[in-house]
This record gives C-alpha cells, structure tokens and sequence, in this order.
C-alpha cells in the first residue's frame, strides 16, 4: 500500500470585530466547524487554492496576508495524514451566497464562541489555527517556493 499524505489550504479571516469567518459542514456524516480549507488540486498552488477554497466555501474573496504556519494532523477516523498551510487573509468583499455544496452556513464567531464549540470542530487544528493567529504568528508568503513544471 502506498502511502499519500493529503496537502490543504486553510484560511483564517478575522474582521474588524474579533470574530472569525468559519464554516458549518457535514464530514463523516457528522456537522463540524472548520475554516474555509480545502485540499490544493493538481497544477494549482497553494495560494491560489487557500483563495479558491475561501470563495467556494463562503462566497468572499480574500486577500492573504501571510503564513500562519504548517500543521500535520492524522485523522484518527480513517488514519489519513494531513498537511494544512494555513494562512491569515483579510475579506475584501462578498461575492455570492451560493456556497459548494458540503457546506450548510457560514458563520463569524468570537474565540470565546470557537472554544465553547471545540466538540464540534473538525479538528483540534481549527482552534489552534486561531489562537496561533492571536499570538501573532506570522511568516510572509515568500517563505513558499512554489516551481511550475517548464514546458520547455
């Protein structure tokens, strides 16, 4: 059996009230809370499907201002290995309401709000995504190297 880690794109959005952009989903059958996030397609990068995933999910297009980090999580119901590039992106404007179909609602919850739903997160790496952004982790998108295959 060959082993494939799973490669995503996480998006923290924060406006001008401390609360946080999140969306309410169905995964395994159950209704979590995750980050607008999402796995990163063939040919796309990294940047483009954390901006791609952010406007499927919840109708906004965003601008990402940097790097929070990268997260590794297995999931324990199917032992898959996840790698989450999450980044902290400001909402520029609201595009549509017609959001992917997985997606039930969005909402703007305070931490406080966040932490008293952590049973209902879709990982712990929801949570810690923000109180990492909270900290003021911060790395600039440079930090990426993203090569596209030549055609030469």
């Amino acid at each position: 059996m060959t082993w494939t880690p799973h490669v995503t794109a996480a998006v923290v959005i924060e406006d001008g009230q401390g609360r946080f952009l999140l969306v309410e989903e169905v995964s395994g059958g159950k209704v979590v809370l995750n980050q607008p996030a999402g796995h990163v397609e063939e040919g796309e990068s990294i940047l483009t499907a954390a901006c791609r995933e952010t406007l499927e999910e919840t109708g906004w297009r965003v601008d990402l201002d940097y790097l929070l980090g990268v997260y590794t999580f297995v999931a324990p119901a199917n032992g898959v290995t996840y790698y989450r590039f999450c980044f902290a992106a400001r909402a520029l404007e609201k595009l549509t309401d017609q959001l992917d179909t997985e997606i039930i609602t969005t909402h703007w919850l305070t931490p406080e709000e966040v932490r008293d739903r952590r049973d209902s997160l879709r990982s712990p790496l929801v949570l810690e995504c923000i109180e990492d952004y909270r900290k003021g982790r911060r790395y600039p998108l440079d930090v990426l190297v993203e090569q596209q295959a030549r055609n030469d």
